[in-house]
């Protein structure tokens, strides 16, 4: 029996995995609802894990230790298209953010924290500000 067949055979009950990852019964299975893990359901549609899902878990606790949120988290876990478009969006952003400095990121930051912002407006602060702290 191969080793990637091992870890993906479902072992696990959602008890297990709770002491296993620290997450919450309900936190489990909001990753599930949101498609970032799938586990196995047995005929009495019991959830079932195996060690990948356990440690796509470990991965999605760590991501969301370090601020990110679950829209980040899906696009971090989730394979991307590699359709032409996709490709133009990707190098159109990349291009943006080699613009911006880390001066002129201060600055932004720094009115967003003192002036708040409008409701529904996407603060910078969400994903730019790990850049002063990961240095």
């Amino acid at each position: 029996m191969g080793d990637e067949l091992r870890r993906n055979m479902a072992l696990f009950s959602i008890g297990t995995v709770i002491k296993l990852t620290d997450l919450t019964a309900r936190q489990i299975r909001y990753y599930e609802q949101q498609k970032l893990v799938n586990p196995v359901r047995t005929a009495g549609n019991q959830r079932m894990f195996s060690f990948n899902d356990v440690d796509r878990l470990l991965e999605i606790k760590a991501l969301i230790e370090k601020g990110v949120n679950i829209a980040g988290i899906k696009q971090v876990m989730t394979p991307i298209e590699q359709s032409e478009e996709a490709t133009a969006i990707k190098k159109e952003n990349g291009a943006k953010r080699e613009e911006l400095t880390d001066t002129d990121l201060h600055r932004i930051l720094k009115q967003q924290i003192m002036y708040g912002r409008k409701p529904g407006q996407v603060t910078m602060i969400q994903g730019e500000l790990s850049r002063f702290y990961n240095k």
